[in-house]
């Protein structure tokens, strides 16, 4: 089932290539939305897609790139709304 879900990732993650990280593997599982970084230092994704596969993406964000140092990933999830044509970074 199609869904959208927004996303904050709140730690050590500007500077350290976790927008790029998070661009790749949306682009890797087939997503479409946003990627960019907040002036809070947080990093902000907005996704759409499957949910079992936005689920995957956010396993793999509570980790990140190998030099972030996640500590908190929050998530609302929403309907499906079809604004995105692919995964973008800003």
């Amino acid at each position: 089932m199609d869904v959208s879900a927004h996303i904050v990732v709140k730690g050590f993650v500007q500077g350290v290539g976790f927008r790029y990280f998070v661009y790749h593997r949306a682009m890797q599982l087939g997503l479409r939305g946003y990627v960019k970084n907040k002036y809070n230092a947080d990093v902000e994704v907005e996704v759409e897609g499957d949910r079992s596969v936005i689920e995957v993406l956010i396993k793999e964000l509570r980790v990140g790139p190998r030099v972030a140092d996640v500590r908190d990933v929050s998530v609302r999830w929403g309907e499906y709304q079809k604004k995105y044509s692919g995964f973008h970074i800003y």
